[in-house]
């Protein structure tokens, strides 16, 4: 099936974007990655324009070539001062107005974060202050974005039992975190423990809820099954649009609590393939009298001892040396283009979940469109012009074959 629809090109920096001055429907058929934004007509584009360049020019446009998009703002949508514009028309019934921008051509989006020297979120920077890079052969941005932009995010907390004199500071800082998201932002929790849970059945925006969840539906003290649990985060994002996050905590490493059990590199090679980012919070702690206990695997595994106050699933050293978290979750922080925050204090707790809020909102979104889709894995690098500054994005993407 095809859409008769109408392409209008304005501006010289050969970006395009779709014009939300009409109502968008979004299909439910394709393919989770795969979407397509349907524009109802709006009298705008009707009326003589003397901005535009050029005659409109019709195009027929598959539907199940439309690849997922970059999240625009609605704030910046008229902002410039030569506005690329793209519309689609069809006869079509209207949804209300969204906030993501849909091209015809597949593309692959990447979310960028830039920092500077002293590790500080650099903003306001241009498409020409980027180069980005497919298997080494420099690519043409095509879609471009700097401006607050919604995200689609599952939270996942240890519910370890070496966590339970902080329990409530962990809670605390959830909250902090679901204060921070914008009207245009979703969210499931999660915790992790005898089992793995997530909440509510669908994705939210309302702070309200994900806060009564966090106070009342959080589960009891319990071992670490990390990987399956942020497993479990990345397959609840499949269905969703745009930046898709896993926010997972910890101060533990992988205690898995069942056979069935997946690694650390299944579950990054599952984050690649649905572009799903990490963003860990890892909590090392003094190993007191009988460790820390919930999320560490002593040699050899085996069963954990029994539980009292003070020596929760522990086991050994009465040591008051540091432990880090699980070594896996830099890692697949890396891959993802995510963040670590390695924490020695639940103290500082807030101050990050708040500070990662922050710099997922203001990620620069970057796409272009690849040579063909192989089936295959490619490595993907961003460059900054600018020498003294960082860029932190995922390291590959797999470039799916349309089906």
């Amino acid at each position: 099936m095809v859409f008769d629809a109408v392409l209008r090109l304005v501006g010289a920096d050969g970006l395009a974007r779709l014009s939300l001055c009409g109502r968008a429907k979004m299909s439910s058929f394709a393919r989770p990655k795969y979407r397509i934004m349907v524009i109802a007509p709006c009298p705008a584009h009707d009326a003589p324009n003397p901005d535009r360049r050029g005659p409109p020019m019709r195009i027929g446009i598959p539907i199940l070539a439309a690849t997922l998009l970059l999240p625009v703002p609605a704030a910046n949508r008229s902002a410039a001062v030569a506005p690329q514009d793209v519309t689609m028309f069809a006869q079509q019934p209207a949804a209300p107005p969204g906030q993501v921008f849909r091209s015809g051509a597949p593309i692959v989006a990447v979310y960028v974060t830039v920092t500077d020297q002293a590790g500080i979120q650099v903003p306001a920077l241009s498409k020409d202050d980027f180069e980005v890079y497919d298997n080494g052969k420099r690519q043409t941005i095509t879609l471009f974005e700097n401006g607050v932009q919604p995200i689609t995010v599952v939270m996942m907390l240890d519910r370890s039992g070496s966590m339970l004199g902080n329990f409530n500071l962990v809670r605390s800082a959830a909250e902090q975190f679901v204060g921070q998201l914008l009207p245009a932002d979703k969210a499931r929790i999660g915790s992790f423990a005898n089992r793995i849970q997530v909440d509510p059945r669908e994705f939210t925006g309302s702070q309200h809820d994900l806060i009564q969840i966090l106070r009342t539906e959080l589960q009891e003290a319990g071992p670490t099954p990390l990987w399956n649990a942020v497993n479990v985060a990345i397959t609840a994002l499949q269905h969703q649009d745009g930046r898709r996050v896993v926010l997972v905590f910890t101060d533990g490493v992988d205690h898995p609590i069942a056979s069935n059990n997946v690694s650390l590199r299944d579950v990054i090679r599952h984050a690649e393939e649905e572009d799903v980012m990490v963003f860990a919070v890892g909590l090392a702690s003094r190993m007191g009298f009988g460790g820390r206990g919930g999320g560490r695997r002593g040699p050899g595994g085996g069963s954990p001892p029994p539980t009292y106050p003070g020596n929760v699933f522990g086991g050994g050293r009465q040591s008051q040396e540091m432990e880090k978290p699980d070594p896996g979750l830099p890692r697949i922080a890396t891959a993802t283009g995510g963040g670590y925050f390695e924490l020695t204090s639940a103290n500082n707790l807030s101050a990050t979940f708040t500070r990662i809020a922050d710099e997922l909102h203001r990620q620069y979104a970057l796409a272009f469109i690849p040579a063909k889709f192989d089936g295959k894995t490619h490595r993907l690098e961003v460059k900054l012009r600018d020498p003294f500054l960082t860029a932190r994005a995922r390291k590959t993407y797999v470039a799916r074959k349309d089906d």
